[in-house]
C-alpha cells in the first residue's frame, strides 16, 4: 500500500515524484519511457515570450521555486542540471529594438529584461542590432535529469518499467488497485499519452511535434543562449542545441529531412561559421489550445488526477503545478482556475 501511483516519469512525474518525497509521501512509478519530449526538450527555462515581448503564464510564481527545486535534485542525483545562461535576443532592426524598450516597462517585466543593449562581439554571429539581455534564465540538462531520477527509483524498487495497463486498474471507493499496488491516488502524468488514456482523453491535448539539431561549432564560441529564427544553446563541448519546429500534423517521434532543412535555413540566417550536424531529435510537446496546463481530479473517479499539458515550458512550470496539485489534494488548496481540468469539465460527459 502507498499514498500515491505514478504513470509516467517525464518532467511532469519526476516533479511530481519529488514533491511527494519532500513531504514523506510514499508511491511506485509505472513508466515506459514511450513519451520522448522531455528527453529531447532543450531545457531552456524563460520568462518571457519572446516573439511578443509578453510574461510568461505565472512565471514569476515558477522562478520563485525553480532554483531550489533542481539545487534539491543535483544534491539527490549528484550531478549538475541547472546552468544559469543568459538569453540574449537577437535584434532585427531598430523597430524590435524600441519593442524592447517599451515592453520592459511592463508591470512583471521590468526585473526580467535588461534595458541596456548589448553589442555582439562574436564573429561568428550576425548582429549588427545588438541583443537584449533577459534576465534569470538558463538551461536544465532534462535528458541527464530523466536518466539519473530513473535510476534512482530503481534503486529504491520504486519503478516498473512497463506500459500502463489500464485494464489491470481497478477503482475503489478509498482506493485503488493496480496488478499488486494498491495507492490512495494515481496521478498520471503520460505527456502526449494522455491521447491513449480512457479516463483524459476528452481533453483537448493536441500535441505539437518539436525537432531540434545538435551540431559542433569548434569556431562558434558562445557562451549565451542566442535567440533569433530559432534558440542556439550552449551544451559545452563545442556541441549545440538549435530548435525548434513547431508542428501540429505529425504526431511521431521520427526526425524529418523537412525539420534539418528549416532549422539549417534559419540557423544560416545568422550564424557565419562551419559547422557540423551530429544530431536529429524529435518529441511531441503535449500542448493545449488554451496554453495552460491540464492539472486536476477527474470529476466522477475521486482518486484520478491528472498533471499534463505543460507545451514547450515544462522545465518552469512542473515544479509549480506539481506542488500546486499536492497541495490541492492533500490541503484542500484551490488549483489556479486558469489550469484546473474544471473548465473543461462538460467535455467529460458520463462515464
Amino acid at each position: 500500500m502507498v499514498d500515491y501511483l505514478i504513470a509516467g516519469l517525464g518532467l511532469a512525474g519526476i516533479s511530481f515524484c519529488e514533491t511527494l518525497e519532500q513531504e514523506g509521501k510514499s508511491f511506485m512509478v509505472v513508466s515506459d519511457q514511450s513519451q520522448k519530449a522531455s528527453t529531447v526538450a532543450g531545457g531552456l527555462y524563460n520568462p518571457v515570450a519572446l516573439k511578443r515581448f509578453n510574461l510568461s503564464w505565472k512565471a514569476h510564481e515558477q522562478l520563485a521555486l525553480l532554483p531550489q527545486f533542481y539545487a534539491g535534485l543535483e544534491k539527490k542525483l549528484g550531478v549538475q542540471l541547472n546552468y544559469p545562461l543568459s538569453v540574449l535576443r537577437r535584434f532585427t532592426s531598430i523597430e524590435e529594438q524600441n519593442q524592447w524598450f517599451e515592453a520592459s516597462d511592463k508591470p512583471g517585466l521590468e526585473p526580467l529584461m535588461s534595458t541596456s543593449l548589448i553589442s555582439n562581439t562574436n564573429a561568428a554571429i550576425e548582429a549588427k542590432y545588438s541583443y537584449g539581455e533577459v534576465l534569470r534564465t538558463g538551461r536544465v540538462d532534462t535528458k541527464l535529469l530523466q536518466i539519473g531520477y530513473r535510476n534512482y527509483l530503481l534503486d529504491r524498487n520504486l519503478l516498473r518499467k512497463e506500459s500502463f495497463d489500464f485494464n489491470s486498474l481497478t477503482l475503489g471507493e478509498d482506493l485503488i488497485l493496480y496488478k499488486n499496488i494498491k495507492a490512495r491516488y494515481l496521478v498520471f502524468a503520460l505527456g502526449y499519452g494522455l491521447k491513449q488514456n480512457p479516463y483524459f482523453n476528452c481533453l483537448p491535448l493536441s500535441g505539437s511535434k518539436g525537432e531540434y539539431l545538435m551540431i559542433k561549432a569548434p569556431d562558434l564560441k558562445e557562451k549565451h543562449i542566442i535567440k533569433s529564427s530559432v534558440f542556439l544553446i550552449p551544451q559545452g563541448n563545442q556541441v549545440y542545441r538549435v530548435g525548434a519546429t513547431y508542428k501540429r500534423e505529425d504526431k511521431t517521434n521520427k526526425p524529418t529531412p523537412e525539420a534539418r532543412e528549416e532549422l539549417e535555413t534559419k540557423l544560416r540566417s545568422f550564424l557565419k561559421c562551419d559547422y557540423e550536424v551530429e544530431h536529429q531529435l524529435a518529441g511531441i510537446r503535449p500542448t493545449t489550445g488554451d496554453r495552460r496546463p491540464l492539472v486536476g481530479q477527474h470529476p466522477y473517479y475521486p482518486s484520478l488526477y491528472l498533471l499534463n499539458g505543460f507545451g514547450s515550458r515544462g522545465v518552469m512550470i512542473a515544479p509549480y503545478a506539481s506542488k500546486a496539485l499536492y497541495n490541492y489534494i492533500e490541503n484542500q488548496e484551490e488549483l489556479p482556475a486558469e489550469m484546473d481540468i474544471k473548465r473543461f469539465r462538460k467535455r467529460f460527459g458520463k462515464f
